[in-house]
């Protein structure tokens, strides 16, 4: 690993002045879980000049909880929002989330902010550079995505276009499910964006001198019921082959609200909207659940080795639907 500078900040201006002052050659440093392996493996275009500590600014670990929902600032480890009562009682699905991310190790250290703007996991990506050189593809700037013709197991069967990687995120896939807000800080101040605008095929929209700062997670319906499913290989270690975060909501037999948000089958969290619109007013039942399943994964498009996600993200929507039973 080569020589660089580390830098504390104190305040979140501090921050985006740091990263204005090495324009564009500093990384910002929380949990570091992902961070270090990168550093290591010197996946980046550049090895950075300085790593930025936000840890040492005070004020964006907390978990509010008021009227219109719960604010958590982006410092707040993942295991604090597994275990906080406040999340656990209007956002279930959100703290399941958290509780299923890697090991209590990485949930200590790990951080909302962080999980949200996590690297991808593809391995054409992460190939480590001490063993060959690293592997050049469209998100690293230049070429195209090796995952096309090669081994594409682990990648996407929706939206992928120049890239193949899905976004890594369990909590994005919640998040999604419950109409979450980000806020970014840079050099021209605060913004405030969906969830879903936050990510696109090659990553998200935060600008090299922008932080995140808050996600802000509104009421679901009274009436709703969260879920959020994941599959996987090893249960307490890998990440999801599919998941799935839902908020449904039943009144009188009916479907009065359906939000279903897939994960790890895009490089960005989808919203299963058809199978949402067939299911509003209706009353859920098996033949209901199937045709939303089918209707979740319309338009896929499998590359030559995981056409079994299809199968899964149905297996899963089928599952969570008729959980409402």
């Amino acid at each position: 690993m080569k020589s660089f500078r580390h830098v504390d900040v104190t305040t979140v201006t501090e921050a985006v002045a740091a990263l204005e002052y090495y324009k564009g050659k500093a990384v910002l440093n929380a949990g570091a879980t992902d961070l270090l392996g990168i550093l290591k493996d010197s996946l980046l275009p550049e090895q950075p000049a300085a790593l930025i500590n936000i840890k040492t600014i005070a004020g964006l670990n907390y978990i509010r909880a008021d009227s219109a929902g719960v604010r958590i600032g982006a410092l707040t480890r993942l295991s604090e929002i597994a275990a906080s009562p406040a999340v656990s009682a209007r956002h279930e699905g959100l703290a399941r989330a958290a509780r299923s991310v890697a090991t209590p190790e990485i949930r200590n250290m790990g951080t909302l902010g962080g999980n949200l703007c996590q690297q991808v996991r593809c391995w054409y990506y992460r190939y480590p550079h001490h063993l060959g050189g690293r592997i050049i593809c469209y998100r690293k700037g230049q070429g195209t995505c090796p995952a096309i013709i090669g081994d594409n197991r682990y990648h996407a069967i929706m939206g992928g276009k120049v890239c193949f990687a899905v976004c890594p995120s369990d909590l994005a896939v919640m998040l999604a499910a419950l109409d979450a807000r980000i806020t970014l800080y840079g050099p021209e101040g605060e913004r405030t964006l969906g969830i879903q605008d936050f990510f696109h095929t090659l990553g998200n929209v935060m600008g090299p001198r922008e932080i995140l700062t808050e996600v802000q997670v509104p009421l679901p319906p009274d009436n709703s019921r969260q879920t959020f499913h994941k599959y996987r290989l090893r249960e307490q270690v890998d990440f999801a082959i599919v998941s799935i975060g839902s908020v449904i909501g039943v009144t009188d037999g009916r479907c009065t609200h359906a939000k279903i948000a897939l994960g790890a089958v895009a490089p960005t969290p989808v919203r299963a909207t058809g199978a949402e619109n067939l299911i509003l007013g209706k009353s859920i039942d098996a033949d209901l659940a199937e045709a939303a399943a089918r209707a979740a994964v319309t338009g896929a498009k499998p590359l030559g080795k995981n056409a079994y996600k299809i199968e899964i993200t149905k297996t899963l929507v089928r599952r969570m639907l008729l959980s409402q039973l």
